[in-house]
């Protein structure tokens, strides 16, 4: 161990040993938010290293260095990697130190005469333990940019400026009109900051940026991380014209609409759908979901096996029968409730295969259950969308559910098959809403809690049903 690790350590084991004070929740308010402060103070001269040693650990793994780099000699990919592998923090953390310990790292000119940091104001303050980590990565992630073009004059302003926001130095107004009654400033959080700095680089750089579309085009992508609490989290960076796309997918389903679908202003309002419990980010969910299953189901994407793409679920027929266990998707490391495997069931059909005891394959059934291509243009003619009142997920974006199930009887025919999103198809066993069909018409009754007296009513969307249903309404004047 090194000198600088052997005095490391033994701070440590001071800190632990000083440390251990009493649980908490015996101290007074005072007591307790002045140690927050104090320990954070601590936690401040601690983040300084640990963003100076990853700067370091950074500049020592620059890819000029081939082969000699510190990360390669260690056997790893990208100097992150081996920030993780050292430390144990997350890859997000690891990139954050890197970024922070390089812009405030002392340089080295061409010639090999020392130069400032990028950000001299902010590798002092760091330094001196009085700027917090999160604060420094803000001023450098918003400045960084504009820094590359601004007048240097301007810019040293801008950072000064900003760096005794956080730390409540330079006078006792910063222009909000705020201070600390000592004639010092109130220190900004750093999500306060961040506004702040972003309104200096506005100020740095009035023209804004210019689109970089070949740097847009090398960052551009979407990946899927690792299950966490039954979710499986999506990240990534989309160009701006994709997203516009999904925004305006997104804003076509979301917005208000004036039609339930259901034939007069009376019966719509019979239907009160004032009662959507989704949040705004659980429904845009729910339209990437439709999206997802059209796309499959269009054939106009490359097959797998000569099939289109296709979900593969497997679960055993013990837990399915009594209700209990779970399934396992194909690519997918968590697993998936029974009550997904009933709805994928249900639209997608199933296929028996049977094992011995040693695992070999001894049956294997022919799949069932599956509508046909012709039986959901019937169903879509008929339905016209989502039966459920207030959802505006068109027809080919629908999932076909059996009314009746198939454990129960229920055939794979257009009059035991209703169109509703993945969303109501998912929650049709809980959510309260009622369908049946009525010699081969759907019809549907509301929940409970969204209207007590709610009694069964034909349900459909199709224009040409509602246009029909209408002509053959009485005369209100007879």
């Amino acid at each position: 161990m090194t000198a600088v690790a052997q005095a490391l350590e033994q701070v440590r084991s001071s800190l632990l040993d000083g440390l251990r004070f009493d649980d908490p929740a015996r101290w007074s308010d005072d007591e307790l938010l002045a140690a927050t402060a104090s320990i954070e103070a601590v936690g401040r001269v601690i983040d300084a290293h640990r963003a100076a040693c990853a700067g370091e650990v950074a500049e020592r793994s620059r890819v000029e260095l081939g082969g000699e780099r510190l990360s390669a000699r260690r056997g790893c990919r990208s100097v992150s990697e081996l920030i993780e592998r050292v430390t144990q923090v997350s890859g997000a953390e690891a990139r954050r130190r890197i970024t922070l310990g390089a812009a405030t790292r002392g340089r080295v000119g061409l010639t090999g005469e020392p130069l400032e940091a990028e950000f001299p104001g902010v590798a002092t303050a760091l330094a001196d333990g009085v700027l917090g980590a999160d604060a420094a990565t803000t001023i450098v992630r918003e400045l960084d940019r504009p820094r590359r073009i601004a007048d240097p004059v301007t810019f040293a302003a801008a950072e000064r400026e900003l760096v005794a926001a956080a730390t409540g130095t330079g006078g006792g107004d910063d222009g909000s009109g705020v201070g600390d009654g000592s004639g010092g400033r109130v220190r900004r959080a750093a999500d306060e900051l961040r506004v702040q700095a972003q309104a200096w680089a506005a100020f740095l750089d009035q023209d804004g940026p210019e689109p970089d579309d070949d740097h847009a085009m090398l960052r551009r992508g979407v990946r899927l991380g690792r299950a966490r609490d039954g979710l499986i989290p999506i990240r990534g960076d989309l160009m701006p014209e994709v997203a516009a796309g999904l925004t305006r997918l997104f804003d076509a389903h979301l917005s208000p609409r004036s039609s339930t679908g259901f034939v007069t202003d009376e019966e719509a309002a019979h239907f009160d759908v004032s009662g959507e419990q989704r949040t705004t980010d659980q429904q845009r969910h729910d339209v990437l979901a439709a999206i997802i299953e059209t796309a499959a189901r269009s054939g106009a994407h490359p097959s797998l096996g000569g099939a289109p793409p296709t979900v593969l679920v497997s679960v055993r027929a013990s837990d399915l029968a009594a209700g209990r266990g779970a399934g396992h998707a194909d690519g997918v490391e968590t697993p998936i409730s029974l009550r997904a495997v009933r709805q994928l069931m249900c639209t997608g059909g199933t296929q028996r295969v049977g094992f011995d005891d040693r695992g070999r394959i001894i049956e294997l059934g022919s799949p069932e259950r599956c509508f046909t291509p012709q039986q959901r243009r019937a169903i879509t003619v008929r339905d016209g969308g989502c039966l459920i009142p207030g959802c505006s997920v068109p027809a080919s974006w629908c999932e076909i559910h059996h009314v009746i199930p198939d454990i129960d009887g229920g055939p794979t025919h257009p009059d035991n098959g209703v169109l509703v999103c993945w969303f109501h198809h998912r929650t049709i066993e809980t959510s309260g809403w009622g369908i049946r069909m009525q010699h081969g018409v759907p019809q549907i009754r509301p929940p409970v809690w969204l209207d007590p007296g709610g009694g069964w009513r034909d349900a459909t969307k199709s224009p040409t049903r509602i246009a029909d249903q209408l002509e053959r309404r009485p005369d209100p004047a007879a």
